[in-house]
């Protein structure tokens, strides 16, 4: 990282950067150009779980290449200049990389929806069958995570 006193090491304090945020930019690489979605998501702590529809081009892409990169941030503030470069913001943000997988295991399918849910403050888990046959679930193994603030 370019100025390393924006650089955020804390485990718990970047956990605590995803959990307020409320969208997660999802970074695919579809045949050598990228593409990014943004989505609602659940964290563990560990993992990113994604619902999604059973088909469509998020998922063909993933079918192909499981490697994925994500973004979360957090706008605080513009901070005015006197002079257009000096101009900045004030904020938070995390970026990370994995490997994305569809959930098949009906119960871990189950939980990864309590898990969106309670990022948006909801303990729902109420979740009908119907439900559940049109909903994909993506989880994202966690390989590299890194924040900054300012």
């Amino acid at each position: 990282m370019r100025r390393d006193e924006r650089e955020i090491t804390d485990r718990k304090t970047i956990d605590g950067i995803i959990a307020r945020c409320r969208v997660c930019r999802l970074a695919l690489c579809d045949d050598g150009q990228p593409y990014v979605i943004p989505l609602h998501f659940g964290y563990d702590g560990r993992r990113l779980y994604f619902h999604a529809a059973l088909e469509g081009k998020k998922i063909d892409i993933l079918r192909r290449n499981d490697r994925v990169g994500f973004e979360f941030d957090i706008l605080h503030g513009i901070v005015p200049g006197e002079r257009a470069c000096d101009w900045g913001s004030r904020y938070e943000s995390v970026v990370g990389s994995g490997k994305a997988e569809i959930v098949e295991d009906a119960e871990a399918r189950k939980a990864a929806l309590a898990c969106i849910m309670r990022q948006y403050g909801s303990d729902a888990g109420d979740f009908s069958e119907s439900v559940l046959a049109r909903t994909l679930i993506l989880r994202v193994r966690i390989a590299a995570l890194s924040g900054k603030a300012r």
